[in-house]
């Protein structure tokens, strides 16, 4: 069964709205990003297997290829990150366009491996023009992802799910979702990040909008903002500054992969800049 609750994960949740805290939910690709991140204080991890492509110095998007099975990595990145994640809700990212699973005997399989919740990816959401099209008219649309959710708070899954425009926030907010997240685009900044994003001014209207529409359909929904040019906590904080109701930021190459960049290469540079004691090398 589930480590936390629907119920705790909420309560968690508005607490930290209450405390005028930002809720911050980041992806997790190894098990030590998600230790890093709890040690943080994170609310909530996500695993998805973006996240295992891009820990392996691949983009984000590689997750919407067929370079492996979506669900079955997921699962396998469950024995890495569970274990070592002790006091904080871990999110499965669930393709639920998925044509060899029935997804209502998934998504117990999810919720036995000691998930909290579920969040749709990959999406459809992220597909666009003619494929897109095609897509939605052979049966493996963006409304089997609002499926998704209705099935998994039916089971008692906290539903955390990426919408793209108006009619898919107001679609998820009718499917029970808790927690909706206006996706961006692909984050920018990095070695492997977008380099084409909107501005954080359009971000900010985008998000509000999505917002609005589905906190007209259930005024209880919290809404975090994630993606495209928000990707270090300036930019998340010019969102937040600029919209009303946000209540915080999913990130998941912010969160990870451009930390572990930094990080990593300002600890080789340190080193590299050692000046040599002797010379009898």
């Amino acid at each position: 069964m589930s480590f936390f609750t629907r119920e705790e994960c909420l309560r968690r949740l508005r607490s930290q709205v209450a405390a005028g805290k930002p809720i911050i939910g980041g992806g997790a690709g190894t098990g030590l990003s998600a230790k890093c991140a709890e040690a943080g204080g994170i609310d909530l991890i996500i695993i998805y297997n973006s996240g295992r492509f891009r820990m392996a110095g691949r983009g984000s998007l590689s997750g919407m290829m067929p370079y492996g099975d979506a669900n079955q990595i997921v699962m396998d990145m469950a024995r890495e990150v569970l274990p070592v994640v002790h006091h904080t809700p871990v999110l499965a990212g669930v393709c639920a366009t998925d044509p060899f699973r029935i997804m209502k005997l998934f998504l117990r399989e999810v919720q036995a491996a000691g998930f909290s919740g579920v969040q749709n990816f990959p999406t459809v959401g992220l597909i666009d023009g003619t494929f897109r099209q095609g897509l939605e008219e052979t049966g493996m649309g963006f409304g089997l992802e609002v499926d998704l959710i209705r099935q998994a708070r039916e089971l008692g899954l906290l539903t955390c799910p990426y919408v793209f425009n108006d009619d898919e926030a107001k679609a998820m907010a009718a499917a029970g979702a808790d927690v909706l997240i206006p996706h961006m685009g692909l984050t920018a900044k990095g070695t492997i990040g977008a380099k084409s994003a909107m501005s954080l001014d359009e971000a900010a209207r985008r998000v509000q909008a999505l917002h609005d529409a589905a906190r007209a359909v259930n005024p209880d929904i919290l809404v975090l903002c994630h993606g495209g040019p928000i990707s270090e906590p300036e930019d998340a904080r010019y969102i937040l500054s600029h919209t009303h109701g946000v209540a915080g930021f999913f990130g998941a190459s912010s969160i990870e992969r451009l930390p572990t960049e930094m990080a990593i290469t300002a600890c080789v540079q340190r080193f590299k800049k050692i000046e040599r004691l002797t010379h009898d090398l």
